[in-house]
């Protein structure tokens, strides 16, 4: 069983047990979160898709920790002016465990 769900303007793939990195959430480590951008649904034999997001449906987790990524190096330079300009750049992230999918595929894989 398997979810697409969307945060912070990306898509991502997860099931029951995932642990998945999203743009940061206002959020502290170990509070419970609902993401209810659901795209898609799976049992394993039926297929749910939203218009854009599936009526009902909710994927539920733990945070695990707020962080940041590793160091991006943005360098800008023009040549033969002596200009250059080295600067670094870390992406905050919120990282989730995935508890649970509910949804109206979910309920009908229970039954």
């Amino acid at each position: 069983m398997y979810a697409i769900l969307e945060s912070g303007g990306k898509q991502y793939r997860v099931s029951e047990g995932d642990v998945i990195c999203v743009e940061k959430l206002p959020v502290e480590a170990g509070d419970s979160v609902e993401l209810d951008k659901v795209l898609l649904l799976s049992n394993g034999e039926e297929v749910k898709v939203g218009t854009p997001y599936v009526e009902g449906a909710k994927v539920s987790g733990t945070v695990v920790e707020n962080g940041k990524g590793k160091k991006v190096i943005v360098f800008k330079y023009k040549s033969k002016k002596d200009y250059r300009k080295k600067q670094g750049h870390r992406q905050p992230y919120t990282m989730i465990k995935i508890d649970s999918l509910c949804g109206a595929a979910a309920e009908e894989e229970t039954k």
